[in-house]
């Protein structure tokens, strides 16, 4: 008999669509919720039952208790799964659920409570003989009394509030003069994400494996230790790639962590599946730091399924229904290695848009936890988490190459994704000999920043595409409509400006019949004479094979899937076949468009920096720092703009004064939108790079995915 009739999922993407499939499987009724931006979800149809929440702000929707519990009771659902991040750590949940008579799918209020304050875990856990990294915080504790209590923790030191997850707030220090702002920052950010600004200081242990421990727990008297994950591997504060077991512990660590880890969970009367998170020296993986609990199901839960064949959702359920955990000694089989795919432009910044085409990998080893389909809106509301691949292998290097091959037969057009990023990991050297740190992925960013090479066959392929579609409109009219270059005086190549992600313009000269025509690209959108005839003429062949477009430039051959967005009018393009590493977008670029941008430079003094701030990427504008009139320099924030659990400061791009603020706190703003005007002074030297803050390696997934 399954643990409960019905039992409604308090979560949406991937995560939602992951348990209602263990509710098929177990014959459950599953009852999906959603906020006005999901109406349509991939989750929404899955379920047996859907119930509207809210608005599409989170807080109007996933994170309102009452309408959660309101949802519950209107579907008579006999329990709530809240999945992870959320109101999946929410003792408040806790109280409505019991309040109204309806399961909650969790570890227990004195769980939540105890663990879920960073502060109070620390200490409880100390006294029951963990280890934990020094650090200072008390609940109520103002700034002035932190940093005294920072000349007792010593630099680099991390600041983080003590509520909530996601690593939201996390600021590493490494000057004392760095920290009066990373505490405002802090405390800003965790009022508006958690409604508590209580903070800690803890020190900062130099390049350290994050590793967690997967436990379980009955209401009998049972817990037990399901083994370890490698979640070294981060961005901002975010897991990247996780994989299960370790490469780094031996038998005697491993058997070491696991204990500690039961020893936390029994000390709150641990009820389900939870994690315990430890900093582990890689010089010494016996030398461990308990970081937090998480009273939830963990993003990364598929490698310890794959490698245990144990569905962690069903034990959760069967728990909290009251039953004992009847499973035997658990045993762990081969390696499995996951990657978030994450939609995300080439800044690694959220982005947005329209799932324009999908291909999702599939084959033996290989699973997807996906909240993806054709059609589906991303949107700056939730977290940039799109997908999940996963593949478990006989051993760590097969399961290596078998996610390579995994995330090369992965496309998704109309979304940015990090699908490039998470192949270049994988084929690190220090990944591959499993030489991890939690700063290794920064590390590689910062070597690897810069603008990306020039594309050639993807740059030929739209502008063939163009000059097909210019070609067709044309058909009927005349020889003076066809764009052949046709001239009284002599014949002269189509001409296409092709914009690529980077903001970089391509010239694309064309002629030629259709069979084979002579393609010559030549850099910028204005290229003067000696540019032109310094082009190097190219043969090229395009036609369509099936679901692809095939590409022969100079007899090479490049196949793509392609996808046209109608709203904006890029074409985006990924590469099939072992060498994809995702889709890009690239737009043509009219007359109109190079007239003024022609315009704009003539009246601007060469050097100098567009006094037009733009925004980087969608979200919505949390904090305002200047007022119209203030002077400011080079680099300083003008605001701050919030998406996707992450914050960006928008900087002065030059020394001035600031002229217009174009938007108000709380509204939302587009990408490349213009949100501030500055003047320049005498002298107008570049902005450094602007700053991002987000998600950081001993933080969990966040209440806002």
């Amino acid at each position: 008999m399954p643990p409960f009739e019905s039992v409604l999922v308090a979560n949406r993407g991937e995560i939602a669509c992951r348990i209602i499939r263990t509710l098929r499987r177990m014959g459950i009724r599953s009852i999906a919720v959603y906020s006005d931006a999901d109406r349509d979800a991939p989750h929404v149809h899955l379920a047996d039952e859907a119930v509207r929440l809210g608005p599409a702000p989170a807080a109007q929707s996933y994170l309102d208790v009452g309408a959660v519990v309101g949802a519950a009771g209107a579907a008579r659902a006999s329990a709530v799964h809240p999945g992870y991040g959320f109101l999946s750590e929410s003792p408040a949940l806790a109280r409505a659920c019991a309040e109204a008579g309806i399961v909650l799918v969790g570890p227990g209020l004195r769980a939540l409570e105890v663990m879920g304050d960073k502060m109070r875990a620390k200490a409880h856990v100390a006294e029951h003989g963990v280890p934990i990294i020094p650090g200072a915080g008390e609940p109520g504790m103002s700034d002035e009394q932190l940093l005294a209590a920072a000349e007792g923790v010593g630099v680099p030191l991390i600041v983080k509030p003590s509520a909530g997850g996601g690593g939201k707030g996390m600021t590493v220090v490494r000057d004392f003069d760095e920290l009066p702002a990373a505490l405002r920052t802090a405390r800003r950010v965790a009022l508006a994400a958690f409604g508590d600004d209580a903070l800690l200081l803890e020190r900062l242990v130099e390049r350290p494996r994050h590793i967690e421990v997967q436990v379980l727990a009955d209401a009998h008297g049972t817990t037990i230790s399901l083994g370890e994950r490698e979640c070294s591997l981060q961005r901002r504060h975010q897991k990247v790639i996780e994989e299960a077991p370790s490469p780094l512990l031996d038998d005697a660590a491993r058997t070491a962590m696991g204990e500690a880890a039961c020893a936390v969970a029994r000390s709150v009367d641990y009820r389900g599946a939870g994690t315990v998170e430890f900093l582990v020296s890689d010089a010494d993986p016996g030398a461990f730091f308990f970081m937090e609990m998480n009273t939830r199901l963990q993003v990364e839960h598929p490698v310890t399924e794959l490698v245990t064949g144990i569905d962690l959702v069903e034990q959760q359920l069967r728990v909290a229904a009251g039953e004992a955990l009847e499973l035997p000694p658990v045993r762990t089989t081969g390696w499995a290695i996951e990657a978030r795919l994450c939609a995300e432009d080439a800044a690694f910044l959220p982005a947005t848009g329209t799932v324009l085409a999908l291909q999702e990998p599939s084959g033996e080893g290989v699973r997807v936890d996906s909240g993806l389909r054709e059609g589906a809106v991303v949107t700056a509301h939730y977290d940039s988490l799109l997908a999940k691949i996963i593949v478990h292998g006989p051993d760590r290097a097969a399961a290596l190459a078998g996610l390579d091959a995994a995330l090369a037969e992965t496309v998704v057009l109309g979304v940015p994704t990090n699908l490039a990023a998470l192949r270049g990991l994988l084929a690190d050297p220090e990944v591959r000999a499993g030489r991890l740190d939690t700063g290794l992925v920064e590390r590689r960013a910062a070597e690897e920043a810069g603008t990306p090479p020039r594309d050639d066959a993807a740059i030929a392929a739209v502008a063939l595409l163009a000059h097909e579609e210019r070609e067709r409109a044309a058909a009927g009219s005349g020889p003076w409509a066809r764009p052949s270059g046709f001239r009284v005086q002599g014949a002269r190549p189509a001409r296409y400006v092709v914009g690529d992600d980077a903001g970089r313009s391509t010239t694309v000269l064309v002629s030629g019949a259709a069979e084979e025509r002579a393609v010559a690209l030549v850099a910028g959108a204005h290229p003067d004479a000696p540019a032109l005839a310094a082009a190097t003429t190219r043969r090229a062949r395009l036609r369509r094979q099936g679901d692809e477009l095939v590409l022969a430039l100079d007899d090479r051959r490049t196949a793509f899937v392609v996808a046209h967005d109608s709203h904006d009018g890029a074409v985006w393009l990924a590469r099939t076949g072992a060498p994809a590493a995702g889709g890009r977008a690239w737009r043509l670029r009219d007359r109109a468009e190079l007239l003024a941008e022609h315009r704009a430079g003539l009246d601007r003094v060469e050097g100098a920096v567009d006094p037009a701030v733009r925004a980087s990427m969608p979200g919505s504008v949390v904090s305002i720092a200047v007022a119209v009139g203030d002077a400011v320099a080079a680099g300083d924030p003008l605001l701050v703009v919030e998406a996707m659990k992450m914050e960006h400061a928008v900087l002065a791009p030059l020394a001035g004064t600031v002229a217009e603020i174009a938007v108000a706190v709380g509204e939302q703003v587009r990408q490349r939108q213009v949100v501030a005007r500055v003047e320049a002074a005498a002298e107008h030297p570049a902005a450094p790079p602007t700053t991002t803050t987000g998600p950081d390696p001993t933080q969990r997934e966040g209440a806002t995915p």
